[in-house]
């Protein structure tokens, strides 16, 4: 299980290392996509096996649907873990989050995301504010 929060920077050669906590739960190769709210995912293999199984399972009769799928498998991309931890991130997945020299990779149960610094810390305050309302849905649920 994937949990925490770290701050991490990107080299001049897009490699973000991975926080070294992770690293043998994630394996040597992991799945690298767009993410929501403009972070980037990180699963490992047999996780996303899974969940692309599911998106490629889902009704293509709507377009919401279609574009969905579409941004999460066609933007994935399967990446080795180097030696050092490091994961080569591709120029099309920085631009999407927006990535510089500075991150956070955040654990989430199943998978990692990596956010810019600046996107997370307004997205953190932001939800911060909102936390009395997302427990109250959470009880609706019966999670909370």
């Amino acid at each position: 299980m994937f949990i925490g929060e770290y701050q991490h920077s990107i080299d001049p050669k897009k490699r973000l290392a991975v926080p070294s906590k992770f690293r043998g739960e994630l394996g040597n190769k992991v799945v690298v996509t767009r993410g929501l709210d403009k972070c980037l995912f990180v699963y490992p293999m047999k996780v996303w096996e899974e969940i692309a199984g599911k998106l490629g399972n889902l009704p293509m009769g709507e377009s919401g649907t279609r574009s969905f799928v579409r941004l999460m498998l066609a933007g994935a991309i399967d990446v080795e873990i180097d030696k050092q931890g490091r994961v080569l991130v591709p120029d099309y997945l920085k631009e999407y989050a927006g990535l510089g020299k500075n991150v956070v990779i955040a654990g989430l149960f199943n998978r990692l995301e990596v956010w810019a610094e600046k996107n997370w810390s307004q997205y953190k305050t932001k939800a911060e504010k909102n936390t009395d309302e997302i427990a109250e849905q959470l009880g609706k649920l019966g999670i909370y």
